[in-house]
């Protein structure tokens, strides 16, 4: 058994004796609650201790990685444009889609004041600050203590600023200081890995809580939270047909029949590496030359997030909603930036682990509790395979455009073998 499933199965029967002990002995509902709610809770902060550490050290040797992609060549340079164009597509799609699918089918009002009151240790929602108060937060006086307060986007702001800095420094020392964020972030992802291993026992102790305190409007809650956020992936995923239509100049059906294959392969694996080498098969049957879709692919795997930024916004959106949260042009604006960085930097990353680390730091942002992520997380496995499937589609879909873009076909890519065919024999 998977530890998707483990976590899952663990957030149902946590909630199916929750909702039971609500219905049949509500005293005993709330003292069990009381002794689960620590232990939840214990687990929750062993995975925020991880956020800023991690942040910082995906944020600088994720702009490394993109600086050095955009070093590479003309076609390496026109896939990472396009990819940094798709992301932030995503992330804005994101900002409208999910007020505009909340509003259409907004969650149960009921539901959302039963989990409210069930997560009794989230932080009081404060006023959207002022424009002026906000601008003068995002430079942070001291970074450390900006760390040290969840102070996010000053954060951000600074490891941006360090990361470009970094950059422009001689091989030597910036190959030094690239290779010990990347050491930091890959010790980060063995301690978020050794937490997930306890995830069972700590969504379970959460999830009782909720379904003690919340009773049955906890199961409407999850199942609202699941459509929405699939909603505005599987809207994302369908920019990938006429992308590859009008950018790349594949016929729709062409490019339909072609990739089915893939996204039958998304399904089953939900992972974006392992549909790689039929990814590269199927972009050639699309007449996009192996050498081109030998940089492109690889680099689009391993950057591009297209859903990414779209449902991670969507997720912290969501939890800002449920907490009646208000936010401001600037709130929003701030936060599809930060979704933006925050998927391209949890590249590679498994998906539980990139959960945390790419939404985790948009919540705390826009003022929405981190604490409701620790049961958003137990059903991410279904969401998952939405965003599997539209990276995977939106993959090739850039490949065959900038394959188009730079002049690279395979018809003209064999151009040179024909000419050179008589005057080799």
């Amino acid at each position: 058994m998977s530890q998707a499933t483990r976590i899952l199965l663990a957030l149902a029967a946590g909630l199916a004796l929750g909702i039971t002990a609500f219905a049949w002995a509500p005293g005993f509902a709330e003292s069990a609650a009381s002794l689960a709610d620590p232990i939840g809770n214990l687990w929750l902060n062993g995975l925020r201790m991880t956020i800023v550490p991690l942040l910082v050290a995906l944020l600088v040797t994720g702009i490394a990685q993109t600086a050095a992609a955009a070093k590479a060549g003309v076609i390496a340079g026109r896939a990472l444009a396009w990819i940094i164009a798709l992301m932030t597509l995503s992330a804005i799609l994101g900002a409208v889609l999910t007020p505009l699918f909340l509003s259409i089918a907004p969650m149960p009002e009921a539901s959302a004041a039963a989990l409210r009151n069930a997560l009794t240790t989230t932080t009081p929602v404060g006023e959207v600050p002022p424009f002026t108060e906000f601008l003068r937060s995002i430079v942070p006086t001291n970074p450390i203590a900006a760390a040290a307060s969840d102070a996010i986007l000053p954060l951000i702001l600074f490891t941006g600023v360090f990361a470009f800095a970094v950059t422009r420094l001689p091989v030597e020392p910036r190959t030094s200081l690239t290779s010990f964020f990347s050491a930091l972030a890959d010790a980060m992802i063995i301690v978020i890995e050794w937490v997930l291993k306890l995830a069972p026992i700590g969504v379970f102790a959460l999830a009782f809580v909720v379904g003690a305190r919340s009773g049955a409007a906890a199961f409407g809650a999850v199942i609202h939270y699941i459509l929405t956020v699939a909603a505005v992936g599987a809207v994302v995923s369908l920019f990938a047909y006429p992308l590859a239509m009008l950018g790349g100049r594949v016929p729709l059906g062409r490019f339909a029949k072609t990739i089915a294959p893939v996204q039958a392969l998304a399904i089953s694996t939900q992972s974006s590496l392992a549909c790689l080498p039929l990814m590269l098969k199927k972009s050639e049957q699309l007449g996009v030359p192996e050498r081109t879709a030998g940089i492109v692919l690889p680099l689009a795997v391993a950057l591009l997030r297209a859903t990414g930024p779209a449902m991670n916004l969507a997720v912290a959106l969501y939890v800002a909603n449920w907490f009646g949260v208000q936010m401001g042009p600037a709130q929003y604006a701030v936060a599809i930036l930060a979704a933006v960085l925050t998927s391209m930097g949890s590249v590679s990353l498994p998906g539980q682990v990139s959960f945390v680390t790419a939404i985790a730091p948009i919540c705390l942002i826009i003022g929405a509790p981190v604490e409701a992520l620790a049961l958003l997380i137990a059903v991410e496995v279904l969401p998952d395979i939405v965003r599997t499937l539209g990276n995977v589609m939106m993959d090739v879909a850039v490949t065959t455009t900038v394959s188009r873009q730079t002049g690279e076909t395979q018809e003209e890519s064999a151009e040179p073998v024909r000419e050179a065919s008589p005057a080799a024999s």
